[in-house]
């Protein structure tokens, strides 16, 4: 390697590990994960269905359904992969994603064959593949906090408004 390589190297940040503190317990976790393949098997029967017809775009998004499928296996279950060389890479990375990257990815893959063709078919069989991107977005949103610290930190806030509130009035 050359000394650019090396520099460039140290100078790129690394990816964040998933560590315990990203706001997921192991149970929410599994669920996303057991969503994904459902997700991935729903689109794959319903892309199988799409493509057999006549009409073009059908046939893409059948066959964008089926790449979805590929997708949501390749990264929520690399062990049905297991003849692709490239296959636990690709789910190391995905799981050093955030869970909102993952939300918007899967979102967005499973609403492009629906703006293709909007059909049942396209609707029932990324609907699971969808909600595999909610719950990835709920996860992003964080744990809900109790009512003793939301109470603290609005006794806090109000405390610091009646403060600025006559240090204005003892300015003037």
């Amino acid at each position: 390697m050359s000394a650019q390589d090396e520099q460039f190297q140290a100078a790129a940040p690394e990816p964040a590990a998933p560590s315990a503190d990203d706001g997921m317990t192991w149970w929410y976790r599994w669920l996303c994960r057991i969503a994904g393949v459902i997700g991935g098997m729903s689109c794959a029967i319903a892309g199988l269905w799409n493509c057999v017809t006549i009409n073009p775009l059908n046939i893409a998004a059948g066959v964008w359904m089926m790449l979805n499928a590929f997708v949501l296996f390749l990264c929520e279950a690399p062990f049905c992969c297991q003849f692709i060389e490239f296959a636990n890479a690709v789910s190391a990375r995905a799981d050093k994603l955030r869970a909102w990257q993952k939300a918007a990815f899967y979102c967005g893959m499973a609403v492009f064959p629906v703006m293709l063709s909007l059909t049942l078919t396209t609707l029932f069989g990324n609907a699971i593949a969808f909600a595999t991107g909610v719950l990835y977005g709920l996860s992003a949103l964080g744990k809900k906090g109790d009512a003793i610290s939301y109470a603290r930190i609005h006794q806090q806030q109000k405390q610091m408004d009646e403060e600025k509130l006559t240090g204005t009035l003892e300015g003037q």
